[in-house]
């Protein structure tokens, strides 16, 4: 598939076919996710995905603090991603080398950890996309539920909700609502 038309394409999608996705098949598209760039290719994006009815019925009603588009998403949902991230190793320097000797740097760490999660987030719906498979994010979450509904690792925070499934129905073109004078600038 074409990149550019890819992206174009691709929608957040909330209505799904009653149909789980193959676990082989998002296997595919997990392993396609680690292309991800990130901070030093430390690669702390994980992926834990939950197909269990049980599980995604948990994460609807203690997971996304009653959001109501995010709660009438997940009662239909059969697979939900939980993207989460590997902290304390994105950002970090130590020892950088500088003109008169070295200095640790343990600047924002944290920030580049969102952004990795961001990358891989982004590069997980697109492959999922471009495999026939259609995603939406959730970002109105309560992230120590979640972790705890799911068992991470105490090393793991959650960076987002994905559901993802079969597409049902159609769903519009994208429009981007402002005009690229609008976001950009020059200097």
């Amino acid at each position: 598939m074409d990149a550019i038309k890819m992206i174009e394409e691709r929608r957040s999608i909330r209505n799904f076919k009653d149909e789980k996705v193959d676990r082989d098949l998002m296997k595919e598209i997990v392993s396609i996710s680690r292309y991800a760039p990130s901070w030093g290719n430390y690669q702390v994006a994980r992926y834990t995905l939950v197909d269990d009815e049980a599980t995604i019925k948990r994460l609807g009603t203690e997971g996304v603090n009653d959001f109501i588009y995010n709660v009438g998403t997940l009662k239909e949902a059969k697979g939900v991603l939980v993207l989460s991230f590997v902290k304390g190793k994105s950002g970090k320097i130590e020892k950088l080398p500088v003109e008169d000797g070295e200095f640790n740097y343990d600047g924002n760490s944290s920030h580049w950890e969102v952004f990795d999660a961001g990358i891989a987030c982004q590069t997980f719906c697109l492959a999922a996309h471009a495999k026939g498979v259609g995603t939406v994010i959730m970002g109105v979450i309560n992230d120590k539920a979640i972790s705890e509904i799911v068992g991470l690792p105490e090393e793991e925070t959650v960076a987002a909700l994905i559901v993802y499934g079969y597409p049902d129905g159609p769903h519009p073109a994208a429009t981007p609502r402002k005009d690229v004078e609008d976001i950009m600038r020059f200097v």
